[in-house]
């Protein structure tokens, strides 16, 4: 069975951070791609951020380039979305996600494997 644990969400003020984790059992992290996407209330679900299995790619949503950094830990079959300089936009319940390969990780279609989520609100 594979699953993947999304923690770390939480209420944080605009400007705050925070640092979503998601843990991978299984063989799943050998040579998957992992990704983060998002859902806010009345929204399709959209792209984050991604890092290839090995991590030396990354590639990042325009709305988060440069606030938000994706890295992996594969000893721990963990990956990371280290969240800074939140914006209430940011709201939305936080999915960790995994797929074979590189191509198109932008689109939530792609991904084969997907965790519960977890819940980032930014507000005062």
């Amino acid at each position: 069975q594979v699953q993947l644990v999304e923690s770390g969400g939480g209420l944080v003020r605009p400007g705050g951070s925070l640092r979503l984790s998601c843990a991978a059992s299984g063989r799943i992290f050998s040579g998957y791609a992992m990704g983060w996407l998002r859902q806010a209330p009345g929204k399709e679900r959209e792209f984050v951020a991604a890092i290839s299995w090995s991590g030396t790619s990354t590639y990042y949503a325009d709305s988060v380039k440069g606030r938000f950094t994706i890295s992996r830990d594969n000893a721990k079959n963990t990956v990371y979305l280290l969240m800074n300089s939140l914006k209430p936009e940011d709201t939305a319940v936080y999915y960790c996600a995994a797929k074979l390969g590189w191509a198109r990780v932008e689109l939530s279609v792609e991904y084969d494997y997907w965790g519960q989520g977890t819940q980032v609100t930014v507000s005062s």
